[in-house]
C-alpha cells in the first residue's frame, strides 16, 4: 500500500505542476500494477513455501551420516533426477531445487557440527530422537533406512554390526542411486559382510579400480616375470625355487620366440614358433601364476607381492583371461594364500577384489565358487576365526549363516584325486543322460550340493593334496621326498588344525588312499598333545574302498615308464607292505579304545585302466578293516564314492552313517 500511494502522490505532483503536462499514470494503470505486484509477490512466497515442504520431504538424510560421509553423500543427492524433477516445466526450476538441496545441506551440516552428536544420543533428561522418529517426522522411511543400516553397520557393537549387514543384503527395493551411495559409505569389514552373504546385490559393490592401459599381453608375461625376479629366492624350499626357475625360463623363450617370428626352433621354444596366438601367452601365464601360488605360501613372501603390485597384476590378469577358469582359479588361489596374512587384507580391498570374488561366489561352478568362498572367508576376520590354508575348502557354509555349526564332515581324496572331482556325481551315459534328463540336476560335488542341503548345521570341508602314480610325473622333481604318508600326515594336520578341525564333533570321509592317510593322521594325532581335542571329537570314519591290505594296483602299470619309477605312494600300497600292516594295527587298537563308529564300502566291479587292462582295484579282503560295517556295492573303484542319485543306496547310506555317527549333537 505504501508503494502505491508515493505512486499516487508522485503522479499527482506531476499532474498539477503545470498546465501544459500531461499525467503520466492513471489511477486504473496504477491498480493494475498493484495488482500484478502483488502477485507476483504472493506467488513466489506460495513457490518458496511448496520447494521448501517438498525438500523437507525430498531430503532424507542422516545428520550424523551427512558429517561423517558428506563427499560421499554427493552421489546420493547429484543422481539421475527422479520422475518428480523430470516432470517440472524448466530447468530453471530443476537449478532452483538445487541449490535449496545445498543450502539444505549446509544447513544440516552446521546442525551436526553445533549439536556435536547424533540424533539418537540425546541425553536422558529429554525423550530420545530415533530415527524412527526421524522417519515419521521429515524423512521416507526406505530412504532413512538405508542411512541408519549404514551407521549400525559401523557399530562398535558386534551383533548391531552383523544384524545391520543381514539386513542391507536382504533389502532388494532400493534404487540404483543408492546402491551408488551405500557402495561409496560402506567400510572394508561391511564390505566383506556383503559378500560373504548369499545372492547379495552386486551393486553394493564398487567396480574394481581402473588400471592403465597396456596395449599388448606381452607386457603382462614381462611383469609376471619381473614380479617373480623381484622375489626372494633364498630360505625357501627346492620346490619353490624350481617352479620360479621354470616359470622365467618359460617366459624367456616365449618372449624370445614371440619377437624372433615364426622361425624359431628346438627346445621349449618349438610349440611358441607354431602360433603367435593367446595359446603361448596363457601357457607362460600358467607357468608364472603356479610358481607364485608357491610364493604365496610363504608368509614372508606375501609383503613382497604385494608392495611390487602383485595384486593389481593379477587384477589385469584375471580381467584377460576371463575366458580361462583355470588361470582365474590360480589367481583367487594366490588371493586365498595372501589373504591368511591380515597385515595384507586392506591392499587385497582396495585393489578392487572384493567385488570380483563376490561375483565368483556367485557362480553356478562349484569349483570356482569355492575358490572364492575360501578366499573371503579368510578375509572375513568379523564372524570366522579359522584359517584355510591352501588345500583346504569349504563346501558348506560357504555364507554367512545364523544356522549353529554343530559338527565337522571332512573328505579326503585318494589316489590321483581331488577335493572335488572325486565327490562329483557319476557320470551318466549319453543314453541314459538322453532318457533321464539328468543333465540338469547333475551335481560337481555332491557333499557340497546334497550333504549340506540334508544336515545344513554341518561345516563341510574337503581338502586336497598332490599324488602321483610315478616321480615322472610330479610336478616338482623334489616332491617325490614329501610323499609318504608320514610327511603328508603332519602337513595336513597342521592344515586342519588352524581351519580349527577338533574344536567340535567330526567324522572323517574317505576314499582309496585317503583312507590310509586319515588312519595315519588319527594315528599322529592321538601322540601329540596338541592334537587331543580332535581325537576327543572323532565321533566316525567312513571308508571308500580304502586297501587296508595293500592293492594289486600297485604292481601294475598302465605305461612302461611307471615299472621304472614308481611313487612313494605307489610304493606304500603294495599288497602286505610292512608299513601298511603296522599302520592298520595300530589304527585298530586305537579304533578299539575310542570305541568310534567305522563303515566300510566295498566294490565288487572291476574298473578299466587303459584300452585292454581290467582289474578289482581293491578286493573285498583288502577293503575289510575288521571292525565296523562292511557293505558291497555292485560299483567300480572310481565310482564307489560317486552316487548315481541323490536317492540312491551309496548315498542314503552313507547320509545314514554321518547322521548315526553324530546323533546326540546335531539336530535334523
Amino acid at each position: 500500500m505504501s508503494v502505491a500511494a508515493l505512486r499516487l502522490i508522485r503522479c499527482r505532483r506531476l499532474s498539477s505542476t503545470g498546465p501544459g503536462v500531461k499525467k503520466v499514470l492513471p489511477w486504473r494503470d496504477i491498480r493494475k500494477i498493484a495488482k500484478m505486484t502483488g502477485a507476483v509477490i504472493l506467488g513466489g512466497c506460495m513457490f518458496i513455501t511448496y520447494e521448501v515442504v517438498s525438500l523437507n520431504k525430498a531430503v532424507r538424510i542422516d545428520t550424523q551420516a551427512i558429517q561423517q560421509e558428506k563427499l560421499k553423500s554427493y552421489i546420493y543427492l547429484s543422481a539421475t533426477p527422479s520422475k518428480e524433477q523430470e516432470n517440472l516445466g524448466t530447468g530453471l526450476t530443476y537449478k532452483a531445487r538445487r541449490e535449496l538441496h545445498k543450502a539444505a545441506r549446509r544447513f544440516l551440516e552446521v546442525s551436526s557440527r553445533i549439536l556435536l552428536r547424533p540424533l539418537d544420543a540425546a541425553p536422558a533428561a529429554r525423550p530420545m530422537i530415533t530415527a524412527e522418529h526421524l522417519s515419521r517426522m521429515d524423512a521416507d522411511p526406505h530412504e532413512v533406512a538405508l542411512w541408519v543400516l549404514l551407521k549400525r553397520a559401523c557399530s562398535a557393537n558386534r551383533t548391531t554390526r552383523l544384524s545391520a549387514v543381514q539386513e542391507l543384503a536382504q533389502n532388494h527395493h532400493w534404487q540404483d542411486y543408492q546402491y551408488q551411495t551405500a557402495a561409496q559409505a560402506i567400510d572394508q569389514r561391511t564390505a566383506l559382510g556383503l559378500a560373504r552373504t548369499s545372492q547379495v546385490d552386486q551393486r553394493f559393490f564398487l567396480s574394481p579400480p581402473v588400471l592403465p592401459w597396456v596395449e599388448d599381453r606381452l607386457s603382462v608375461e614381462d611383469g609376471l616375470r619381473q614380479l617373480l625376479a623381484s622375489l626372494p629366492q633364498s630360505e625357501v624350499d627346492q620346490c619353490v625355487q624350481y617352479f620360479t626357475s621354470l616359470a622365467l625360463r618359460e617366459s624367456t623363450q616365449s618372449l624370445a620366440a614371440q619377437r624372433g617370428g615364426l622361425w624359431c626352433f628346438g627346445g621349449n621354444g618349438l610349440p611358441y614358433a607354431q602360433s603367435l596366438t593367446s595359446v603361448p601367452s596363457e601357457k607362460v601365464e600358467s607357468f608364472c601364476l603356479q610358481a607364485l601360488v608357491q610364493h604365496s605360501k610363504v608368509q614372508s613372501h606375501c609383503d613382497h607381492i604385494v608392495a611390487n603390485g602383485g595384486l593389481q597384476l593379477l587384477q589385469r590378469v584375471y580381467q584377460l583371461r576371463r575366458d580361462s577358469p583355470k588361470i582365474q582359479r590360480n589367481i583367487v588361489r594366490i588371493i586365498g594364500n595372501l589373504a591368511l596374512n591380515d597385515s595384507v587384507h586392506q591392499a587385497i580391498v582396495q585393489s578392487g577384489w572384493v567385488p570380483v570374488l563376490a561375483g565368483m561366489m556367485q557362480s553356478p561352478h562349484i569349483i570356482q565358487a569355492s575358490h572364492a568362498a575360501r578366499a573371503l572367508a579368510n578375509l572375513d576376520r568379523e564372524t570366522v576365526k579359522e584359517k584355510y590354508q591352501d588345500g583346504v575348502y569349504v563346501l558348506h557354509p560357504q555364507c554367512r549363516t545364523s544356522q549353529p555349526i554343530k559338527a565337522d564332515v571332512l573328505f579326503v581324496h585318494g589316489l590321483l584325486g581331488a577335493a572335488f572331482k572325486t565327490w562329483r556325481q557319476k557320470d551318466c551315459e549319453p543314453t541314459e543322460e538322453k532318457a533321464a534328463g539328468a543333465s540338469e540336476d547333475y551335481t560337481e560335488c555332491w557333499p557340497k550340493s546334497w550333504l549340506a542341503a540334508d544336515c545344513p548345521n554341518l561345516r563341510v570341508l574337503s581338502v586336497e593334496y598332490d599324488t602321483h602314480l610315478s616321480d615322472w610325473r610330479a610336478k616338482c622333481p623334489v616332491e617325490n621326498q614329501r610323499m609318504s604318508l608320514a610327511y603328508r600326515s603332519r602337513e595336513l594336520l597342521k592344515k586342519l588344525k588352524s581351519a580349527g578341525v577338533g574344536d567340535r564333533p567330526v567324522v572323517w570321509v574317505s576314499h582309496s588312499m585317503g583312507g590310509l592317510l586319515v588312519k595315519k593322521m588319527l594315528l599322529d594325532a592321538s601322540r601329540d598333545p596338541d592334537m587331543r581335542e580332535l581325537m576327543k571329537n572323532t565321533k566316525g570314519v567312513m571308508f571308500y574302498s580304502v586297501p587296508h591290505h595293500g592293492t594289486f594296483m600297485a604292481e601294475y602299470s598302465v605305461n612302461v615308464r611307471y615299472l621304472l619309477f614308481p611313487s612313494v605312494e605307489v610304493r606304500e600300497l603294495c599288497r602286505d607292505s610292512p608299513a601298511l600292516r603296522d599302520l592298520n594295527v595300530n589304527f585298530l587298537n586305537m579304533a578299539k579304545d575310542r570305541e568310534f563308529n567305522v563303515l566300510s564300502f566295498a566294490e565288487t566291479m572291476p574298473t578299466t585302466i587303459g584300452p585292454m587292462i581290467k582289474i578289482l582295484v581293491v578286493p573285498t579282503q583288502s577293503a575289510d578293516l575288521g571292525i565296523g560295517d562292511l557293505v558291497q556295492v555292485d560299483v567300480d573303484h572310481l565310482n564307489i564314492c560317486k552316487p548315481e542319485k541323490k536317492d540312491s543306496f551309496l548315498y542314503k547310506r552313507s547320509l545314514q552313517f554321518i547322521q548315526d555317527a553324530l546323533k546326540g549333537y546335531t539336530s535334523h
